[in-house]
């Protein structure tokens, strides 16, 4: 029966292809730009249509179908797993003042001299920890936008700088969403993917940070808001307990990652790393798993926040021997609240939820050949690896400019290009890290993309200004563009699934 079955099956054509990836587009274009709703529910509906489409159309069995789609969702458990891990280990890691101390320590070393620089390695270090651009941007972000216009620096260029770093952990951080995503839709894995990622974005990050080293110099005579600054540090150490061995469980897991011990063990040190310091600072098991669920929830800066009057602002400041003045205590203490009630494993089941509905729907796209058809369309001619690597950039350009989320602008191409890699011999990290270069990072350069709106409405510059000085964000395309015809950091895989560094351009299987 299967063999009659796969007889019967149409292969669909160029324009049915185009066809489907164009309601793709509408569809969640209007839930994301037009309706201002999540993309989950949209997802499966559209994969439920596809499904109809193949079952119906395509003479592709149900059997096959649902195959399809499990293969796809499996395919993404094992970054599901790592996410709820991650929540639990950012939840632990605000608690135990590992990533508040990070902050309060990054805020101590701004000079005017060096504030654009500072200003990238803050936000850098900060969306590493969190994993988040979206909380950078809206915390340190906002804070650094405030300080910049303070020396006299133009907001669009503070808010490319902010939004460059913020991206920079997105992109690079094993506690991002999108850098769990990436590996899991091309087949890799997560620390071989951000150690991959290190061949563009690194060469990327240093000409930025020499670009602000020199640009430093025309603001050295600013005057530094250091009020607010050291605000912002006191707000920081009278919620938390702040010390140097903060940076004990990030430097262990960056030493398991070197190792190349896997990711969940990695995560899962980290996780009892940063438990051991919440118990040191007086939590309890059941305090430690409530967070771990739900998320850090803010105290000291939420009661600030809450408080009915100035008198009572002060009263809460002059328990903690912290002098403020009220007004800028519960200014500084709304950003604070914001960046710190973060983690739990819960929180991160949106992302769950949405990985595991456009994988099913990737699955079906895939079975059914849509994405075949449009695969070799998109690659004709294509005869060398810097070639559908540019193809790849553009696929997710597209994807950023059509459906308004990162999240699509990886999953669509990756499962799109998957084969086509593999058909050459090209490593799974050598696709994900590159669905990255640009489907993450191009994101926040769209004004009408989900991310470019959200950076624009809390940096309060529009999308368009800011962006020619998110400097990290389209150079990286570029040098990835770049490095890809050159033969520079590919990656192919042998007949034993090791991968190796090679400089042969050229494609086995030229379309």
């Amino acid at each position: 029966m299967g063999n009659s079955e796969e007889k019967e099956a149409r292969i669909p054509s160029l324009g049915l292809a185009i066809g489907v990836i164009a309601f793709i587009t509408f569809t969640v274009s209007m839930a994301t730009l037009y309706y201002d709703v999540d993309v989950h529910a949209p997802i499966v509906m559209l994969a439920v249509i596809i499904a109809l489409i193949a079952y119906f159309y395509l003479k592709i069995s149900y059997e096959k179908l649902m195959s399809a789609a499990l293969d796809g969702v499996m395919t993404a458990m094992p970054s599901c797993i790592i996410l709820m891990l991650v929540g639990m280990l950012v939840s632990v890691w605000m608690r135990g003042g590992v990533i508040p101390g990070l902050i309060y320590y990054g805020l101590g070393i701004i000079n005017p001299s060096v504030f654009p620089l500072v200003t990238l390695i803050i936000c850098s270090i900060i969306s590493l920890s969190t994993g988040s651009s979206w909380s950078t941007e809206a915390t340190i972000g906002v804070a650094m936008m405030g300080i910049g216009s303070g020396l006299g620096l133009p907001p669009a260029m503070t808010a490319g700088i902010v939004v460059s770093g913020a991206y920079f952990g997105d992109k690079m951080s094993p506690l991002s969403d999108t850098t769990n995503l990436a590996p899991a839709v091309s087949g890799g894995e997560l620390f071989d993917h951000i150690k991959a990622m290190m061949w563009t974005t690194g060469p990327t990050y240093v000409i930025f940070m020499v670009f602000l080293a020199l640009m430093g110099s025309k603001y050295a005579g600013g005057a530094l808001d250091t009020q607010r600054i050291e605000a912002i540090r006191s707000v920081i150490a009278g919620e938390f307990e702040i010390s140097p061995w903060c940076i004990v469980p990030p430097l262990l897991v960056i030493l398991l990652s070197i190792l190349k011990v896997p990711a969940m063990p990695g995560i899962c040190v980290g996780i009892v790393a940063g438990m051991a310091m919440c118990f040191t600072y007086g939590s309890s098991w059941g305090n430690i798993w409530a967070i771990t669920q739900w998320g850090y929830k803010p105290d000291f800066s939420a009661q600030i926040v809450a408080a009915a009057d100035t008198g009572a602002v002060q009263a809460l400041l002059s328990a903690k021997n912290i002098s403020l003045a009220p007004d800028i205590a519960q200014d500084v203490a709304r950003m604070i609240s914001r960046l710190v009630g973060r983690g739990g494993m819960q929180p991160m089941m949106w992302s769950v939820s949405l990985a595991i509905a456009a994988m099913a729907m990737g699955g079906f796209l895939e079975v059914s050949q849509i994405l075949k058809v449009l695969l070799n369309a998109l690659t004709a001619g294509i005869r060398k690896v810097g070639g559908l690597i540019g193809a790849t950039l553009g696929a997710c350009i597209v994807a950023n400019f059509l459906t308004g989320s990162q999240y699509l602008a990886i999953i669509i191409p990756g499962r799109m290009f998957k084969s086509k890699y593999e058909e050459n011999g090209l490593a799974p990290k050598l696709l994900s890290r590159t669905l990255e270069d640009s489907g993450t990072l191009t994101s926040v350069l769209i004004p009408w993309n989900v991310c470019g709106g959200y950076a624009a409405g809390v940096l309060g510059v529009p999308t368009l200004q800011y962006a020619p000085y998110a400097v990290l964000n389209w150079l990286n395309v570029l040098v990835a563009l770049l490095l890809g015809y050159l033969g520079v950091g590919i990656y192919r895989r042998d007949e034993n699934g090791k991968d190796f560094l090679s400089r042969d351009l050229n494609l086995k299987t030229p379309s």
